[in-house]
């Protein structure tokens, strides 16, 4: 079963970090990506750039409206994500556990659907 960690970050935060600061965060997250395969469990990841650069689209009569910004106004950032493959929602959270917090971290199923 697959489950996506999003990772969460405060507004801004990485354009106000130290060059220290980044390269602590991206040690963490590589000793997060060592510490997956170290228990064999398949996985991908990404960081994204920050909301203000997004753009979303939303339905309208006359078919998808392109809006800049995020579909929804956070206070924090969807920064990242992780998708893993585990068994269940607790061995996600177990997981999870190990991975860098920044602000937060939801732990999603992904919808697999139909076959």
């Amino acid at each position: 079963m697959k489950f996506a960690l999003l990772l969460f970050d405060p507004e801004n935060y990485w354009e106000s970090v130290s060059e220290e600061e980044m390269e602590a965060a991206l040690a963490e997250h590589a000793a997060f990506g060592s510490h997956l395969r170290e228990r064999g469990i398949a996985f991908s990841g990404e960081a994204l750039k920050p909301a203000a650069q997004a753009r979303s689209l939303r339905p309208s009569d006359q078919g998808p409206v392109s809006t800049g910004g995020p579909f929804v106004a956070l206070s924090q950032d969807l920064a990242g994500y992780y998708l893993i493959d585990c068994a269940d929602l607790d061995e996600a959270e177990e997981i999870a556990r190990h991975c860098p917090l920044g602000a937060g971290i939801e732990i999603r199923p992904v919808w697999d659907g139909p076959s």
